[in-house]
């Protein structure tokens, strides 16, 4: 039917288009959905009426067979009492409501046949309406993952990540130089005061030497006799 294959078109289009579009794919889904739903609506009331027309149909021609045997019976009656005109008369009306129940029986065999295709379609739309509920539900996380994806790329390439990230960076630069300035003060600081032992320990060697000297000279001078000068020389 074509209702059917427009209602597939409209779901086709709108599905596909939820990729290239730069709308919320949320509203675009929802709102797909909801045309199905109406659509359906719409044909669920086309399916009432074609029954309802059916049945009214049925009832016409039930009640023109049960006309056409009415006057039948008349004419059987008129025919009884020798009334020959009358009888024609008769048959002639009741052939009117049997041409009239075999249109109206024709027209049930047709109106069958809508009812079923409309049935049908109404069936197949259900089920494209549950398939579509599902992929809406899935596209809606792709998307909802995809635009968070998105978001994150975007923060990171960013100019206020970049200055975010970059103001890390200086402050990592500024700790590491106040570290440097740290360890130079300690390093120096150990150094004065390693100077200030090794001039201790450089002024005790000297003494130590010295001292050692002194011992050493004193010892040689014990040791070394004296010269005598020789008498009556003058200097």
């Amino acid at each position: 039917m074509e209702l059917i294959k427009r209602i597939q078109r409209v779901i086709s289009a709108n599905f596909n288009s939820v990729v290239a579009s730069k709308e919320d794919p949320e509203k675009i889904l929802e709102q797909a959905v909801m045309e199905m739903q109406e659509n359906l609506l719409r044909l669920r009331q086309g399916v009432a009426q074609a029954i309802a027309t059916q049945k009214r149909t049925e009832r016409q021609a039930a009640s023109a067979q049960s006309t056409a045997e009415e006057w039948y019976r008349r004419a059987q009656l008129a025919l009884q009492q020798g009334n020959e005109l009358l009888a024609r008369e008769a048959l002639t009306k009741r052939q009117s409501y049997v041409d009239a129940a075999k249109t109206f029986s024709s027209q049930i065999g047709e109106q069958i046949e809508i009812v079923d295709r409309l049935k049908k379609d109404m069936r197949s739309l259900e089920l494209k309406i549950a398939e579509a509920k599902t992929k809406k539900d899935m596209y809606i996380a792709r998307a909802r993952s995809a635009e968070a994806s998105y978001k994150l790329q975007e923060m990171l390439s960013g100019g206020s990540a970049t200055s975010s990230l970059n103001a890390f960076e200086r402050m990592e630069e500024k700790v590491l130089q106040i570290e440097a300035k740290s360890e130079l003060i300690t390093q120096m600081g150990s150094d004065d005061l390693q100077k200030q032992f090794d001039s201790l320990e450089a002024a005790n060697d000297v003494d130590s030497q010295l001292a050692a000297m002194k011992t050493q000279a004193l010892s040689e001078g014990e040791n070394t006799p004296q010269q005598q000068l020789p008498q009556g020389e003058n200097y």
